[in-house]
């Protein structure tokens, strides 16, 4: 296992993804995280066990297409990111959303 610098693991993950897809997900105990778009799966599951203290079974990424936008006459792109899903071990789960 690669040792990674534990002070720049939190800021690999930007923020957890909730989509229609996403919710459905989570019945298989896999959650959806938008993540940088330079980690690496073994970084992101470094990031995710020390975040939340579970056990992280599988990491699967994938780079969405960037989109373009029009704003008047100018045309550009929407930010580039990376989504990350991330299957948890049977028992574990990460709580999303904390009852106030």
């Amino acid at each position: 296992m690669t040792n990674f610098d534990p002070r720049s693991l939190p800021d690999l993950i930007r923020r957890p993804l909730v989509t229609e897809k996403a919710t459905r997900l989570l019945e298989d105990n896999k959650y959806t995280f938008e993540v940088d778009p330079r980690a690496t799966k073994p970084e992101i599951k470094a990031a995710i066990e020390d975040l939340f203290e579970v056990t992280v079974v599988r990491v699967n990424t994938t780079k969405p297409p960037r989109k373009q936008r029009r704003v008047g006459k100018f045309i550009g792109y929407r930010p580039q990111y990376k989504r990350a899903i991330v299957t948890l071990a049977p028992g574990d789960s990460i709580t999303l959303f904390p009852e106030v």
